[in-house]
């Protein structure tokens, strides 16, 4: 016999209420500069680490090669990245964030940090660190 489903106790239904929290409230921060919750995942990338291929932000990102090449054609439109050839291969390209882009690191990263401070603030501290412990190990 299955049970009953009841979306006030569904893990699918309570993470994706948050999850919509969350994206709404940083995407208003963001375009505020100018940008959209769509660019974020690889900006965040080139944050952490320059000099990747796409491919390699892809993976990290957890987004398919082909949305990740049309976010970095905005992302070059937008004047934020640049692509440089790879030398030791024709076809591979090394992202890179440009003088702009680097300027937006400063403004950008406190965003998320006030998202999740503001989401999180109803938990205690021993809470927010389990949940997110949990979350990881779902992620991993």
């Amino acid at each position: 016999m299955s049970k009953k489903f009841e979306r006030q106790t569904s893990f699918g239904w309570l993470t994706n209420v948050i999850a919509n929290r969350a994206a709404r409230k940083f995407e208003e921060q963001l375009k505020k500069q100018g940008l959209t919750l769509a660019l974020w995942p690889v900006l965040m990338c080139l944050f952490e680490e320059e000099g990747v291929t796409q491919s390699e932000i892809a993976r990290k990102s957890m987004i398919e090669n082909s949305t990740t090449t049309r976010t970095l054609d905005k992302l070059v439109k937008l004047s934020l990245v640049e692509r440089k050839s790879d030398p030791n291969s024709r076809r591979s390209y090394h992202i890179y964030l440009t003088e702009k882009g680097r300027a937006l690191q400063s403004q950008l990263l406190p965003i998320p940090v006030a998202v999740n401070k503001e989401l999180l603030a109803p938990l205690s501290a021993s809470e927010q660190k389990e949940l997110i412990r949990l979350l990881q190990k779902l992620v991993n």
